[in-house]
């Protein structure tokens, strides 16, 4: 992570990333803070912030040991930062000589007074750092790396994969590609890739992250970059031949339309009841013709949605279907429906977005176990409002981006006793839970030797069956 000749200082950086972590202690999420950030810092910055936030647990737990007494919010801050890239302390971002140099320069900027204090902190954790490492190890946030309501629930839920979980958040997610169907897919486009430079494998879905013992599914569409870049360097990226999306966020799409009966001979009707950033939406409208709603409670969320479109070229040609975005609460059923049942909905409930916190490392500070029966009961009412809605012989696919039981079986199980549903109405090739979990390196002579197979985002996933 060390800076090029021609980046900004590391004091620069660290006072901004200073100023995103009591951004983020103060309630707000990394990308909002950013916007703060000045243009030319901002790269650079969001790195910083995005290491602070995986090794946040560490940081403070080594702070309030160093400094029992906690010190101004800006010093507090800027220690938790420079005490945060020490970590992982086998592996540091910088080496000990320039880190603490930077951030004395930081505080000079930042608060003068606190020169000397924060120059003698951190070189007290330096002489400290193998005693400081077993202390540190002592508290669950420390230990971890997660709030400790977090590990708890883990725990419980996860008793055998909570630790691999929870060390998995602390891995960089690799970038994962989609290849536009319409544009020929995988095997027509990845050529140009290689012609970039960009080496790709094709993704799987690791048997370790299958909860429910079933096969993995296949990702016919994706391909995993060797390393990111910026989607500017993607071939094709502009003209709609290519998205980012997780592996686990495709599984959406073809499993809702796998769902889908006696619908030859027309177009099918199909809800997104909770659609930006449109990522999902997309992938169905690349995948089959369709009269597709797209709902979403924020307006301006669903600005995004229509600028994904619009760059897919979706919907598709002619006769291709339709697409209609509406900003409305789901919930609201009467506000928004015109009374004519959908062959398919697609709940993509919000949540804890506890299985993609290594790609958003700041949510795991900013939940509360308290937002957890909240969202639960958000999901509950989505539910219930949104199945009477599904035609007789339709579907629904019920779906979120968490590793909590609470908002995945759990959930479903809850809503199966309510509605009076036997069992059976729950497809058999729902994925169930999927884990944020790699496998061993692969023994696949095909792949590169010894390299363990991309772990794909914490998902669940129901697929629900009308009877």
């Amino acid at each position: 992570m060390t800076a090029p000749s021609s980046a900004p200082a590391l004091h620069q950086q660290l006072q901004h990333t200073a100023s995103l972590l009591m951004r983020v202690r103060g309630g707000a999420s990394m990308p909002d803070a950013l916007l703060k950030v000045p243009a030319h810092l901002r790269a650079g910055c969001q790195a910083l912030g995005f290491h602070v936030m995986r090794w946040r647990g560490s940081a403070e737990a080594a702070r309030a040991r160093l400094v029992p007494r906690q010190p101004a919010p800006e010093v507090d801050a800027l220690l938790t930062c420079a005490l945060a890239l020490m970590w992982p302390l086998h592996a540091p971002a910088y080496s000990p000589h320039t880190l603490v140099d930077e951030a004395v320069k930081c505080a000079a900027r930042l608060a003068p007074h606190s020169k000397g204090f924060v120059n003698a902190v951190l070189r007290n954790a330096l002489r400290q750092q193998t005693a400081l490492q077993a202390q540190v190890a002592q508290v669950p946030e420390g230990r971890h790396n997660h709030p400790a309501w977090w590990v708890r629930r883990l725990q419980r839920d996860w008793p055998e994969q909570a630790e691999a979980i929870m060390q998995a958040a602390q891995a960089h997610p690799p970038m994962t590609l989609r290849a536009h169907a319409r544009h020929g897919g995988r095997p027509a486009l990845t050529p140009a890739l290689e012609a970039a430079g960009l080496a790709w494998q094709a993704p799987a879905i690791a048997p370790s992250a299958m909860t429910n013992g079933g096969a993995p599914p296949g990702l016919p569409q994706a391909a995993v970059l060797e390393r990111a870049v910026p989607v500017d360097r993607i071939p094709g990226f502009s003209q709609g031949h290519w998205s980012v999306q997780d592996a686990a966020a495709q599984l959406a799409a073809p499993l809702l339309l796998q769902g889908m009966r006696d619908v030859r001979g027309r177009l099918p009707r199909v809800l997104d009841a909770c659609a930006a950033p449109g990522g999902k939406t997309a992938h169905l409208l690349e995948c089959a013709d369709l009269d597709l709603w797209a709902l979403d409670a924020d307006a301006q969320r669903l600005v995004r949605v229509q600028e994904n479109l619009s760059r897919l070229q979706l919907p598709w040609g002619s006769p291709g279907g339709r697409v209609e975005l509406r900003a409305q609460d789901a919930r609201e059923v009467a506000r928004w429906w015109d009374g004519i049942p959908f062959d398919a909905v697609l709940l993509d409930a919000p949540c804890s977005a506890s299985g993609i916190v290594r790609r958003h490392p700041d949510a795991r500070w900013l939940r509360r176990d308290s937002d957890i029966a909240a969202l639960v009961k958000l999901q509950a009412e989505l539910l219930d409002a949104l199945w009477p809605l599904v035609k007789p012989g339709g579907c629904l696919l019920y779906a979120t981006c968490s590793v909590f039981k609470a908002e995945g079986s759990h959930q479903i199980d809850a809503f199966l006793q309510r509605q009076g549903l036997p069992a059976g109405v729950l497809d058999p090739s729902s994925p169930g839970h999927l884990l944020p979990l790699a496998d061993n390196p692969s023994s696949d002579p095909r792949k590169a030797s010894g390299r363990p197979d991309s772990a794909c985002d914490g998902f669940f996933y129901a697929l629900l069956h009308k009877p």
